[in-house]
């Protein structure tokens, strides 16, 4: 989720598709080519049975997330439970088309927005997932944009939201919400190793297939921090009956501090989050109507959480 526009939508079609692939990576050209989905920095585009092509599209700052994940990825992917899509091509920019693109493995699945995890066990498949991920990175591994460091560097943005979210009568108690992410930023601060993080589990970037997760996708906030960062997922993407499986098969198991700071950013994402919904009911571009209910489930869940 970012906001770092760089004006109109780039016109992504078919035919400019089908044309970057001929002019730099010809042997894939011939292949069948499907539109896949719009997002907030990159659209994707089904190229063939088992590949996407991923291009910038909105956001200035999708260049550099589409190199990162290049770099990165396919460093990462054999090491996870679940399945990523692994980069395997990259297009340069070009007179066709000024911004870099990849051609990624594609992932078969349901965007969790559309279809929620309802099984207890999705918390245990989560939890694995997070244990593989959270390895300590190397010293080249890059940093959040303004995710996985201190808390306190985000309050600001914080109040933000929670002002917007005020406004648009979508909060009940802010005193309640500001509590919780004052209570995050008063916890002990990360002592540990810089951990790999997803950075942006929200959602669309999870996919899900019989009620369970399937897939991780859309790694562009790749960084190296703060695990609460991520473990924020749990009240986020989890039903009521999987939060405490996850917490139980998560390893190593996390400390009370840890779970301050993540109960204080799945708080922030849950705001986020209704922003988006009220925004899709509104009909503004970036909004997705069906984020506001369980964005309010889980903002609920953490104040009763909270209050216990």
């Amino acid at each position: 989720m970012t906001d770092s526009s760089i004006g109109e939508p780039a016109d992504i079609t078919a035919e400019l598709v089908r044309g970057l692939l001929r002019e730099q990576h010809p042997d894939l050209a011939g292949l069948p080519l499907v539109p896949g989905a719009r997002g907030w920095d990159n659209q994707l585009w089904r190229l063939g049975d088992g590949l996407a092509v991923r291009l910038p599209w909105a956001t200035g700052s999708a260049d550099a997330l589409l190199r990162k994940e290049h770099a990165w990825l396919p460093v990462l992917a054999p090491g996870l439970p679940l399945p990523v899509p692994v980069p395997q091509r990259l297009g340069e920019p070009s007179a066709r088309f000024p911004r870099p693109w990849i051609v990624t493995t594609w992932l078969p699945g349901e965007p969790a927005d559309r279809a929620p995890a309802t099984r207890a066990g999705a918390g245990d498949v989560l939890a694995g997932f997070l244990t593989a991920l959270h390895r300590p990175a190397p010293a080249a591994a890059p940093a959040g944009r303004g995710r996985g460091g201190r808390l306190a560097d985000a309050s600001a943005h914080f109040e933000r939201q929670l002002a917007s979210a005020v406004d648009a009568d979508l909060v009940a108690d802010p005193d309640a919400v500001r509590a919780l992410w004052a209570d995050g930023v008063a916890a002990p601060e990360w002592s540990g190793p810089r951990l790999w993080l997803h950075g942006d589990l929200h959602p669309a970037n999870v996919l899900t297939a019989d009620g369970t997760f399937c897939g991780v996708i859309d790694f562009g906030d790749l960084c190296a921090g703060d695990p609460a960062l991520d473990l924020a997922a749990a009240w986020i993407l989890l039903p009521d009956a999987a939060i405490d499986r996850f917490h139980a098969a998560y390893r190593p198991a996390p400390d009370p501090a840890t779970l301050r700071r993540a109960r204080a950013v799945a708080a922030q994402r849950a705001l986020a989050c209704l922003l988006i919904g009220h925004a899709g009911e509104h009909g503004r571009p970036g909004g997705k109507a069906k984020w506001g209910p369980p964005a309010r489930a889980s903002l609920n869940r953490l104040l009763a959480t909270a209050a216990g």
